[in-house]
């Protein structure tokens, strides 16, 4: 009989991918979704909930007994990072452990978030660098990681706080960076881009859903940085997807404001690879496999 996990978040842009992979590694896995659902999959059970309904969530659990749980569900709409929804989802999480916990639960995996750390330090190292947030998305997060931790050190139940750094992928938001630079050069429109000077940290959103999962199985506990631990500029990203595009128009370095004020960040990731994680894609296979899936969205968008 395959193992069940009970897994929230998993029609978004991570979660999508985590269930996927999930359901290559054998697991059956049941989604709480807030429609619209996700296409039927063998192995695939979803049903509909509003997490922020607690007692509706307790209900679920109680009449369904599940082991482990994946909560990857938060707010992620306009202003997201300094929303007061981060308030509601910071109690409907801990109500949702609790009830878990109440009804047999034995494994947990929150998703934590790079927005946690002290971004002034640079390189960032689970358990060293300072969690400092400067935004209410990253201290909602942070609050749970320090509560989910001692409630599940509590009661004895493992507990997994993958912290998710930049990443990259089919069906990220258009105007997130690089869809919005892939989008401008595919239709041989100018790219308004900030300077682009600053570095980060990306990662393909299917090496994501496989460290989450990789996480998941093994005996870690804690913080683990999902991250490539590679730092890469900004402008070399921009630069690459010109070149992968065939893009001969004109970049406006400077154009917009940059989203964000340091100039490195950077994970530590050899906790991730202690458990035999290695990325599939490097950045240059993970642009060009964005790039195909954004040609052949566009295509569908338009015979729609």
């Amino acid at each position: 009989m395959k193992e069940r996990v009970l897994i929230t978040g998993g029609t978004g842009f991570i979660g999508q991918n985590v269930v996927k992979e999930l359901l290559a590694r054998g697991y059956e896995v049941h989604s709480l979704v807030y429609p619209p659902f996700a296409k039927e999959q063998e192995g695939l059970f979803q049903y509909e909930m509003n997490l922020l309904n607690s007692s509706d969530a307790e209900e679920f659990l109680k009449e369904h007994n599940f082991e482990n749980l994946i909560h990857l569900a938060w707010y992620v709409g306009k202003g997201c990072h300094n929303a007061d929804e981060n308030l509601d989802w910071t109690i409907a999480t801990l109500n949702l452990l609790k009830s878990f916990q109440k009804y047999g639960g034995k494994k947990f995996l929150g998703a934590g978030t790079i927005s946690e750390y002290e971004y002034k330090y640079g390189y960032l190292l689970e358990d060293v660098t300072p969690a400092s947030p400067k935004t209410m998305y990253g201290e909602a997060k942070n609050s749970v990681y320090k509560i989910a931790s001692s409630f599940c050190n509590k009661h004895g139940i493992d507990f997994k706080w993958p912290r998710i750094f930049n990443l990259y992928g089919p069906n990220e938001k258009p105007q997130r960076l690089m869809p919005s630079v892939i989008n401008s050069c595919l239709k041989g429109e100018a790219v308004r881009v900030s300077d682009c000077l600053k570095y980060q940290d990306y990662l393909h959103v299917e090496d994501t859903a496989g460290g989450i999962v990789d996480v998941f199985e093994s005996d870690l506990q804690g913080a683990v940085n999902i991250c490539s631990g590679k730092p890469v500029q900004l402008r070399y990203i921009v630069n690459k997807i010109a070149e992968l595009t065939n893009f001969e128009g004109e970049i406006l370095w400077g154009a917009i404001p940059a989203a964000f004020g340091d100039d490195l960040v950077v994970g530590n990731n050899d906790k991730l690879k202690s458990i035999g994680w290695k990325p599939k894609y490097t950045l240059e296979e993970g642009l060009q496999s964005t790039i195909e899936w954004w040609k052949e969205h566009n295509k569908e968008m338009i015979n729609v």
